[in-house]
């Protein structure tokens, strides 16, 4: 399967303005996460779609490949749907730009998914067990079926735990999502979902137009940057790691 890797990118996010920019460690976030993507060695190419000349400088410097999109989008997913509507791939991978320390072994399982034919749209989870973030809606937490075929997003917890002795686990959705070309290309003709207007989660689209996620559970990725305090987080992540 030919697989590409396409990073959106929006310059003025409103809980962190300039978030890509920001330097962890010397490198930016948006170049990090480029250069996590191209390390890992499963796509046959790893393109930026940025919205701001800026963020194109920010990968073309640094030889790497960017473009800038057109439109004005609700959503990173409509905006690498501009750009892959022009390339041939059977697969693209939407890895968000504030995920700089995304590792191989979790991309590996996101295309595995696509082993099985009839799977269309795919993500990955990890498992929550901090009860701070737990209740963070930065936190996008997801509930699963016994198939793991992600049934809700939320900010909110889910499940509510009405019964506490239930056994239950928690699941953060990362930020990483794989489509087929026809089930990405659908998704921009699709109207803004009541759920995803009021969650402001993109992936709701999907679950309200009856189009399946199907979802696996990985280790955790990285560090995803949403506010400033993250970036003191991510510092800690790489020296805890040995990271450069």
């Amino acid at each position: 399967m030919k697989a590409i890797a396409l990073i959106p990118a929006r310059l003025e996010a409103s809980r962190f303005p300039r978030k890509l920019l920001t330097l962890i460690q010397g490198k930016s976030v948006l170049q990090r996460t480029y250069e996590s993507a191209m390390n890992s060695g499963l796509f046959d190419d790893v393109v930026v779609v940025a919205d701001h000349d800026d963020l194109i400088l920010e990968i073309t410097r640094n030889g790497g490949k960017a473009v800038k999109s057109q439109g004005v989008y609700e959503s990173g997913t409509d905006r690498i749907a501009e750009i892959a509507a022009h390339l041939d791939a059977d697969i693209f991978v939407n890895i968000q730009g504030d995920e700089p320390f995304v590792q191989k072994e979790p991309l590996q399982q996101l295309l595995n998914l696509f082993n099985d034919p009839t799977v269309q749209v795919a993500s990955l989870v990890q498992e929550l067990h901090n009860i701070d973030d737990i209740n963070d809606p930065n936190f996008v937490k997801v509930a699963l079926s016994i198939h793991k075929k992600a049934l809700l997003f939320s900010r909110n917890p889910i499940p509510y735990r009405r019964d506490q002795e239930a056994p239950n686990t928690y699941y953060e959705h990362i930020g990483v999502y794989g489509f087929k070309k026809e089930a990405l290309i659908q998704f921009t003709q699709l109207p803004m979902s009541p759920l995803e207007k009021v969650e402001k989660i993109e992936c709701l689209r999907f679950l309200e137009n009856d189009i399946p996620i199907h979802m696996d559970i990985t280790n955790y990725m990285g560090i995803e940057i949403d506010t400033p305090q993250d970036i003191d987080r991510a510092i800690e992540f790489m020296n805890k790691h040995n990271l450069k």
